[in-house]
């Protein structure tokens, strides 16, 4: 067992520097506005030194122990906080640094951890510690778990006597492997896919609204004041010229602050594999590196939109079990070129190498029937009714939805390597899910009353990880079926029936009942 330890004396700078950053427009607008009355600037510098003084509080009383089982964090001076996290529940080990956590050589170190609750988690955040104390931390935390969950190689018995039997073997386990092996370090010329990401293309506006928003909290009614006293009292002819300039020049900047946003997000991306985990690396600014256990990857997904597949591009996101904000912390690869994707996952995870069944013509019937058979029934009726601009805009719509309803089809598919399954959907963000065979926990089949007259089902492929659940939309059913049966017999053949009673998978004849 460790001794208990403090976070590094360099927090007394962080953390009242990281409360002073968020108050420092406020302060600055109500010292402007008060005219730096003497009592607005006591209150401003009792209100700093009441942070320095918290803060300073905060480094004395906080304390983290790693024991035989758990990690216990302390902290607090009037009201005392003390809490255990079982080492055998810890999820991931993440370390976040920002440009002033670097400067200063320390990091913040997150560990996510199940509640024991349903889809909760506990959350163990040490903020600040050394960058060496972070990713010490890291390694001894994973591997320690291992440990105790039998999965690392010097796996102990925990029970009765589970403190006395590992706390032996602490030494141990405080220096694991580090044998890294690097999959992939993200070039320069990836950064330019930032133009493509819708997401950052609209920066330009996010950051305007964001601006907007703070003069807002800041000078409150006096900046709408002022703003509608320019409005009325500027030439209308002027402003409708401002408007349409400030557009047009937003809209050319939205590739230049998409790849400038895209860059400082993945600056220095790097994926790694590392003592039995995946971590991957990337951040100007803040730089985070988040670790999964390779145990717990059961599979990924390749996302792409159209702008994306103009270029050939996609994202990589793992399909973890137990994984809290997978919006940031599944992403294994940022946008890049779709073959230099597939050769990292080949290395890293291992690549789907078999092909995607097409699914049957009704289902192209069924997208093109739901794209463009709304917009024709509003535009006959607007055309009975003689409204002409409602009918021409339907008409546009119908005429643009068959080639969504095309690429919709087109992107349907699913198949069986051997070792992996393969679902994909989506036209405007397209999915292509790869699970391994082992992660099948169930099938679901699901039927609308006009996919019964098609012959088309719904396959759900379940999946104790990622979103838990992966559909191939409207498929054959019965060839569906046997595509269930012959990745997992043991879970499909049961309810598979004719009239002379249960059947193998092979025999097509008589198909009563299916899925669940």
């Amino acid at each position: 067992m460790e001794t208990a330890r403090k976070l590094s004396p360099r927090s007394l700078v962080v953390g009242p520097i990281i409360q002073i950053r968020g108050l420092l427009l406020p302060i600055a607008a109500g010292l402007v506005i008060g005219g730096f009355n003497p009592w607005i600037l006591t209150a401003t510098v009792l209100a700093v030194l009441g942070l320095l003084v918290g803060g300073f509080v905060t480094w004395k009383t906080f304390r983290y122990e790693i024991g035989a089982e758990r990690l216990e964090i302390r902290s607090g001076l009037i009201r005392r906080s003390r809490r255990t996290i079982p080492l055998e529940r810890v999820r991931g080990v993440d370390v976040t640094s920002t440009l002033l956590h670097r400067l200063l050589g320390v990091a913040v170190v997150r560990i996510e951890a199940a509640a024991g609750s349903a889809g909760g988690t506990e959350d163990g955040k040490l903020d600040a510690v050394d960058a060496a104390e972070a990713e010490r931390l890291r390694r001894v935390l994973l591997h320690r778990k291992a440990v105790l969950t039998g999965q690392g190689a010097e796996a102990t018995t925990v029970g009765e006597e589970g403190a006395t039997a590992t706390s032996d073997t602490s030494a141990a386990v405080t220096e694991p492997d580090d044998d890294t092996v690097t999959y992939f370090r993200m070039p320069r010329s990836w950064y330019l896919f930032g133009a493509l990401s819708v997401g950052y293309l609209v920066t330009p506006f996010v950051l305007l609204a964001t601006l907007f928003g703070m003069v807002q909290q800041s000078a409150g009614q006096m900046a709408t004041d002022f703003l509608v006293d320019w409005v009325t009292s500027t030439d209308r002819g002027f402003l409708m010229v401002f408007a349409a300039v400030s557009v047009g020049v937003l809209v050319l900047l939205m590739p230049v602050f998409a790849v400038v946003s895209y860059t400082l997000a993945h600056w220095g991306f790097a994926l790694r594999g590392r003592d039995g985990s995946v971590v991957a690396e990337r951040g100007l600014f803040t730089r985070r590196s988040v670790t999964l256990e390779r145990r717990r990857i059961r599979g990924y997904e390749l996302r792409d939109n159209p702008l994306e597949r103009t270029r050939r591009a996609v994202r990589l996101r793992a399909i973890v079990t137990g994984l809290g904000d997978t919006a940031n912390r599944a992403v294994l690869l940022p946008m890049g070129p779709r073959s230099k994707v597939e050769e990292v996952v080949d290395r890293a995870l291992g690549l789907f190498r078999g092909r995607l069944t097409r699914h049957p013509r009704a289902a192209l019937h069924r997208r093109l029937t739901r794209a463009v058979l709304p917009f024709v029934v509003v535009a006959a009726v607007a055309a009975y009714f003689d409204v002409t601009w409602l009918m021409v805009a339907a008409g546009v719509l119908a005429l643009l939805g068959v080639p969504l309803a095309v690429d919709r089809y087109r992107s349907l598919g699913h198949g069986y390597d051997g070792e992996r399954v393969s679902v994909r959907s989506g036209s405007l963000q397209r999915g292509q899910a790869t699970m391994e065979r082992s992660a099948v926990i169930g099938w679901t089949w699901t039927q609308t009353l006009f996919q019964r007259r098609s012959g088309l089902a719904d396959l759900q492929v379940t999946v104790g990880a990622g979103a838990g659940g992966y559909t191939a939309q409207d498929a054959s059913l019965e060839e569906s079926v046997d595509f269930a049966g012959r990745i997992t017999p043991e879970m499909v053949r049961p309810f598979l029936v004719n009239d002379e009673g249960p059947r193998s998978g092979a025999d097509r004849d008589g198909l009563g009942a299916h899925g669940s």
